[in-house]
C-alpha cells in the first residue's frame, strides 16, 4: 500500500537487532509504509535474511518480510553505524540478558550505541524498543554524547516498550491496546505520533487482515518520561508472572482441598479488577522475557531498599513447578529408569520456535537425569531444541513418539495437541498414561477413552 494511503509521510528507520523484537518492529514498521534497514552483527543471520529465511518462527512475519522486501520497503544490513546516519530514528533492540549476578549484560547495546555515536553527525531519536533496566535511557544518552566525535549532534532518547506476545507479535502491534511513549521533548514527541499514525486511527487496515479486518478501537496512546516507560514494562510483565504464579498456588490447593482450579480461576477472572487472562495454571512460565524481567525487577526493588516479598515468592513458586510436575510423573510411573515417555512440546510457549527458559525443556531435562527414554515432538521449536541441547531425540509427529510409550506428557498447548486422534495414541501406547502439564484436555473425556489422566489442580490428580 503507498504512504499516502495510510495518510502520513513515511520516516527512514533502523533498527539495531535481528532477533523477535527487532525483526517484528522492523517488519510491521515496513508494512504501514516506513522505510526500515534492519541490522545485526552476526553476518550469517543477516545472509538468512536476505535469503528469504527467518531465524525465528512468529506467525505472519514471513509474509510480511517477503511483502516488504519486495515493495522495496524493508533492507538489512550488519553495519549499525551507517544504517543510523542515514535514517531519521534508530530503534535499540538489542537483548538485554541477565548475567548469573541477576544483573543486566549491557555489552551488546554498549557496543551498538558506540558505532551509532561515532558514525551519526546530526540530530538523531534514539529509542529504547528492548526491555531495559530503568535509568538505561539516562545511561545511554551519556554514553551516546560522550562517545560521539561530533560536538554539534544532538541524540534525543526515547522509550518506546513492546507489550506483544510471542506467537501473537505481529497482530499485537497492528492491534495494541496501547502504544507506550516515554519522551523527554516535544520533538521526539511529534516523531513517534508520526511514526504510529496509521495505528492510532480506527480506520487502520490491518496488513494481516487486508481484507476482512476486524472491527477494532484505536489504542490508548500513553506518554511518560522515559523512566517511567522503562518501570511500566518490567512491571507490567512482573504482574503476569505473578498472576501465573497465584494460579500454580491456587492448582496446589485444589489437588490438597478437591477443588477444581479451571472453575476456581475462570470465576475469579470475570471481576473485571482481576480477569482471566494469564490466571492459568499448570507448568509455570518460561521464555527470554518473563523470568528475565521478574529477576530484574526484584533485584532493582532490593537496589532501592524496596521490598520485593511478592515479586521474589513468585519467582520462586515458578522454579519449583517443574519439580511439581517431575515429581507428579515418577508418582504415576513409580520407576522412571527406562520408561518410554513421548513429550509433546518444547517451545516455553504456543506460537514460537523459541525454547530459552522453556520448562517443557527443563521438564525433559529432569526426566533423562532419571534415566526415562524420550522422544519429544513439537510443531515448531524441534530445530531450535536439537541445536540447544544436541541430546533431545524428536519424533515425526506426536503419533510416533506416542508409540509403545508407557507416558505421554504434554508440555506446550499447541492446539495440534488438542485436536489429535487421542484413541488412536491410548491404542498404540504400551501404557495409556497421560500427563497434561497445561490443562489442554477434558479429564472427563481422557478416563472416557480409558486413559490415566492426570493433570494440574482437576479432580481426580
Amino acid at each position: 500500500m503507498a504512504p499516502a494511503a495510510w495518510g502520513h509521510a513515511p520516516l527512514r528507520v533502523a533498527i539495531i537487532g535481528c532477533g523477535h523484537v527487532g525483526l517484528v518492529t522492523g517488519a510491521c514498521l515496513a508494512a504501514i509504509g516506513h522505510r526500515v534497514i534492519c541490522v545485526d552483527r552476526v553476518a550469517e543471520k543477516i545472509r538468512m535474511l536476505e535469503k528469504g529465511r527467518l531465524p525465528i518462527y512468529e506467525p505472519h512475519l514471513a509474509e510480511l518480510i517477503q511483502q516488504s522486501r519486495a515493495a522495496g520497503k524493508l533492507t538489512f544490513s550488519n553495519t549499525s553505524g551507517r544504517a543510523a546516519r542515514d535514517t531519521e530514528v534508530v530503534f535499540l533492540c538489542v537483548g538485554v540478558p541477565l548475567l548469573d549476578s541477576g544483573e543486566a549484560d549491557f555489552s551488546a547495546l554498549d557496543s551498538a550505541v558506540q558505532e551509532i555515536a561515532r558514525a551519526v553527525k546530526t540530530t538523531k531519536l534514539i529509542v529504547e524498543r528492548s526491555t531495559v533496566p530503568v535509568e538505561t535511557g539516562k545511561q545511554l544518552k551519556h554514553l551516546l554524547s560522550v562517545y560521539s566525535r561530533s560536538h554539534r549532534t544532538v541524540f534525543r532518547v526515547a522509550a518506546n516498550p513492546q507489550f506483544h506476545r510471542e506467537g501473537r507479535a505481529v497482530e499485537g502491534f497492528f492491534h495494541p491496546d496501547r502504544i507506550l511513549l516515554g519522551v523527554g521533548d516535544d520533538r521526539s514527541e511529534r516523531t513517534l505520533r508520526r511514526l504510529y499514525a496509521p495505528i492510532l486511527k480506527q480506520s487502520f487496515p490491518c496488513p494481516v487482515h487486508a481484507r476482512n479486518c476486524p472491527p477494532r478501537k484505536p489504542p490508548k496512546l500513553l506518554l511518560t518520561n522515559v523512566h517511567s516507560a522503562e518501570l511500566i514494562k518490567h512491571a507490567s510483565n512482573a504482574f503476569l508472572a505473578v498472576k501465573i504464579s497465584y494460579a500454580n498456588v491456587l492448582a496446589d490447593l485444589c489437588e490438597r482441598l478437591g477443588g477444581n482450579v479451571d472453575e476456581v480461576t475462570q470465576a475469579m477472572g470475570i471481576d473485571p479488577r482481576i480477569g482471566s487472562r494469564f490466571l492459568e495454571a499448570g507448568i509455570g512460565f518460561g521464555g527470554p522475557r518473563l523470568p528475565k524481567d521478574l529477576r530484574a525487577l526484584c533485584r532493582l526493588a532490593e537496589r532501592a531498599g524496596a521490598d520485593a516479598g511478592i515479586l521474589q515468592a513468585a519467582e520462586d513458586i515458578n522454579l519449583r513447578r517443574v519439580d511439581v510436575l517431575f515429581e507428579k510423573a515418577k508418582r504415576s510411573l513409580w520407576v522412571l529408569k527406562d520408561k518410554r515417555i513421548g513429550l509433546l512440546g518444547l517451545a516455553h510457549k504456543v506460537g514460537t520456535d523459541d525454547v530459552s527458559g522453556s520448562p517443557a525443556v527443563e521438564l525433559w531435562k529432569r526426566l533423562a537425569a532419571a534415566g526415562a527414554l524420550i522422544h519429544a515432538y513439537d510443531p515448531q521449536a524441534m530445530a531450535e531444541a536439537r541445536r540447544a541441547h544436541s541430546g533431545i531425540a524428536c519424533g515425526a509427529d506426536a503419533y510416533e513418539v506416542a508409540k509403545n510409550a508407557d507416558a505421554v506428557v504434554i508440555a506446550t498447548d499447541w492446539e495440534e495437541f488438542r485436536n489429535l486422534d487421542w484413541q488412536r495414541v491410548r491404542d498404540m501406547m504400551a501404557r495409556p498414561l497421560v500427563l497434561d502439564c497445561r490443562n489442554l484436555l477434558s479429564p472427563a473425556r481422557m478416563k472416557e477413552l480409558g486413559f490415566e489422566y492426570h493433570s494440574v489442580g482437576r479432580p481426580g490428580d
